[in-house]
């Protein structure tokens, strides 16, 4: 008899606390809505990991761990679940390593509906299999009404890093080029507008995808990458600062190269906010040496994660200040490090 055909012992609609007390309850909620879907060999405390790639020499474990939380959970384009898993694989991915296994531990309301975290939680094993990671651990616990916020989910993931692969920002060189994978800002606009705070009718998605893929395409491509970041929290502009100060090099963007849609544009007019803040979830920047740019920014538009990939700047020498755009008018402005929360409670 397989999951779908057992019947259920999961009779209640919403999350109580009894169903984070440990007893039956407890264990009906896990195996119906988590290791029913998510199928992790075993019964243990611990998953037992076995790959032949953790086998090869020279080779690297890569690890990471990350905190989801979003208002909405479900938003146009994905929810926390798909988030989780995007996240995390993501995280590995830019490193250069291949994303193998992942934990999700959950931190869920009194109240919370359980056809949301059924919901939920089949967006998350989408996303892992799209992938080719395995959520094969994890845990749940219950908190009162008024102490959480929904469902967060806690990921972590462990990838390995072939022999002889080496990115970092500290690798970037003077005369590298920058390169972006998709448009900018959908992510962040896409979760103002969904808050219905503000009013607004707009038919943007968030930009939430895997990139193992497209990373695996663009080292194929370009073995001379330097480095990637996922330019999430903070925006295109936070990560290429980082970038720049862990290089010791500076960063001048092209402002009419930048990849960005008309309803982002007038959303930040409306608002009042910068795209280049903005968070994503499905985007990087990445480092190559002017001789593989154009073969990176093949590489990339040939997968549908990289189709509006664009050539956006390139490194120089140190400087004062380590980013810089040169404006649609020919002058050029300060790029800083974002200040503050912009846009608080996105990823």
């Amino acid at each position: 008899m397989n999951a779908a055909s057992k019947p259920s012992r999961l009779r209640d609609t919403h999350v109580t606390l009894s169903h984070g007390g440990g007893g039956r309850a407890m264990r009906d909620l896990i195996e119906e809505v988590f290791t029913d879907v998510f199928r992790p060999e075993g019964d243990e405390d611990q998953a037992r990991l076995t790959d032949a790639a953790l086998a090869t020499p020279g080779a690297r474990l890569a690890f990471t761990t990350d905190s989801f939380v979003v208002t909405p959970l479900e938003f146009p384009g994905g929810d926390i679940g798909k988030l989780a898993v995007c996240g995390t694989v993501n995280d590995l991915a830019v490193g250069g390593a291949r994303p193998l296994w992942l934990s999700a531990a959950f931190i869920i309301e009194e109240g919370t509906e359980i056809a949301l975290l059924r919901r939920i939680v089949a967006s998350m094993a989408r996303e892992a299999e799209a992938a080719g990671v395995r959520i094969v651990t994890g845990d749940t616990k219950v908190v009162g009404r008024g102490s959480g916020d929904g469902v967060f989910i806690t990921t972590s993931g462990v990838g390995v890093i072939p022999a002889g692969r080496d990115l970092g920002a500290a690798r970037i060189r003077e005369g590298d080029v920058a390169l972006v994978n998709g448009v900018l800002g959908d992510h962040g606009a896409t979760i103002l507008a969904a808050r219905g705070d503000l009013a607004l009718s707009t038919p943007l998605e968030s930009d939430c995808q895997s990139l193992t893929h497209l990373m695996e395409a663009v080292l194929a491509a370009a073995p001379g990458t330097r480095a990637a970041r996922d330019a999430t929290r903070g925006g295109l502009a936070s990560t290429l600062n980082e970038m720049a100060e862990a290089a010791g090099v500076t960063v001048e963007l092209d402002e009419a190269a930048l990849p960005l849609r008309t309803e982002v544009k007038g959303l930040c007019e409306i608002l009042g906010l910068d795209p280049l803040y903005l968070a994503n979830e499905g985007t990087l920047v990445l480092f190559v040496p002017e001789a593989e740019a154009e073969a990176a920014l093949a590489a990339m538009r040939a997968i549908p994660a990289g189709r509006d990939a664009a050539i956006v700047g390139r490194a120089g020498p140190r400087g004062a200040v380590p980013v810089t755009m040169r404006t649609a008018f020919g002058g050029q402005r300060i790029v800083d490090m974002l200040v503050g929360e912009q846009l608080p409670r996105i990823c």
